[in-house]
């Protein structure tokens, strides 16, 4: 089973731009997420794909493999899409550009999905983390999950899901992580499904997937670590890497 990592990189980002070049003690933030997920030795290659000249360059002087998006993407998926259509691989993880934390713990039970599925009937899988503070529950940048029994995914929202109704029975919340691994050819579908009114609704690709009857895997981790999306969540990862 070939595996590589791709990283969509764009280099707008509405509520930080340019955040994938802050720096990151002593290098950028790109730099350091596409060296986390070398270091997990997980992946037959990694690949940075980007719409952005700087980002390009940035990898490659630094000896990492990038490709350069032909055509404006809307999503992280439609841009991996591109870059992969001609390659022979089974397998595509989905590493977020402003994750530098990611490590092999979470990443191995993602992979494990599809070592564990011979019939090969699961389409994805992805990470999911359990919440208890409301602030982040109700935050609508914040996407929460709910599952089946089996962990197969029913619903993505940027609401609190489920809704707290019973008095007594506090319900268990997720937080998604946006780490995907995609069979190649649920990746392939992605890219030519038109969008539909729940994705349009909550802005949430995930949600064509399960729109068009794709079985989502979650695995739940306890790793939570820090999603550069703000200045201060640059501010709180410097602080960790120290």
């Amino acid at each position: 089973m070939k595996i590589i990592a791709m990283i969509p990189a764009r280099y707008a980002a509405s509520r930080f731009p340019g955040k994938l070049m802050k720096d990151l003690a002593g290098k950028p933030v790109i730099q350091r997420t596409y060296e986390a997920a070398m270091d997990t030795s997980l992946f037959d290659s990694v690949y940075v794909v980007t719409d952005s000249e700087r980002i390009f360059d940035t990898i490659t002087r630094a000896g990492g493999q990038a490709i350069m998006s032909v055509a404006e993407h809307a999503c992280g998926s439609d841009r991996i899409a591109e870059a992969v259509a001609d390659m022979d691989v089974d397998i595509i993880v989905n590493v977020q550009g402003d994750e530098p934390f990611t490590e092999r713990e979470s990443l191995e039970g993602v992979l494990s999905v599809f070592r564990e599925d011979p019939e090969k009937e699961i389409d994805l899988a992805s990470l999911m983390t359990r919440i208890a503070d409301w602030d982040e529950i109700s935050d609508p940048n914040t996407v929460k999950v709910i599952v089946d029994n089996r962990n197969f995914a029913l619903y993505f929202s940027r609401s609190p899901i489920p809704y707290p109704r019973a008095e007594g029975a506090p319900p268990t919340y997720y937080k998604h992580k946006g780490i995907y691994a995609f069979r190649k050819r649920a990746l392939m579908d992605f890219q030519r499904l038109p969008m539909l009114p729940l994705e349009a609704a909550e802005k949430i690709e995930a949600i064509r997937y399960l729109e068009y009857g794709k079985k989502i895997k979650m695995v739940e981790t306890k790793v939570t670590g820090i999603e550069i999306d703000t200045p201060e969540d640059l501010q709180r990862a410097i602080e960790a890497w120290k």
